[in-house]
């Protein structure tokens, strides 16, 4: 049989095949080719997988994701909302990398010091600079 089965594309792309079922179902994938009753999937739909995980894991919405992937409505002015919406994520994704690496901080902090607890090793670093 051509093609990936559910659980060999889901096994290539490290996620659920319940989850490949729900972007299905919300239209971030095609409809697979079925083969006796079977979904059959092209590889090439890792690339795609892998763009939806990481948009995710990274904050986007599916609507956003969507949008991302496929545009908007042919009424709509296509770059002018894309771009409106691209600035305003990449905005947003901006303070959170801020806020990242400020966590990465705190914790390079702790893992020279010898204190047992976050307030402990700041208490130090107020007082003298340095934990």
């Amino acid at each position: 049989m051509a093609g990936l089965s559910i659980g060999q594309l889901a096994a290539k792309a490290e996620i659920n095949a319940s989850t490949l079922r729900y972007y299905e179902s919300v239209g971030l994938l095609p409809t697979p080719e079925r083969k006796n009753g079977q979904r059959r999937y092209e590889e090439g739909l890792l690339d795609r997988i892998n763009f939806i995980k990481v948009a995710q894991q990274t904050g986007f919405s599916i609507q956003e994701i969507t949008v991302l992937l496929e545009g908007f409505e042919p009424s709509d002015s296509l770059s002018d909302r894309w771009k409106h919406m691209a600035k305003q994520k990449r905005s947003e994704l901006e303070v959170r990398k801020k806020q990242l690496n400020s966590m990465i901080r705190i914790l390079d902090n702790g893992l020279s010091c010898n204190c047992l607890t976050w307030s402990e090793c700041k208490e130090k670093i107020e007082n003298n600079g340095s934990c």
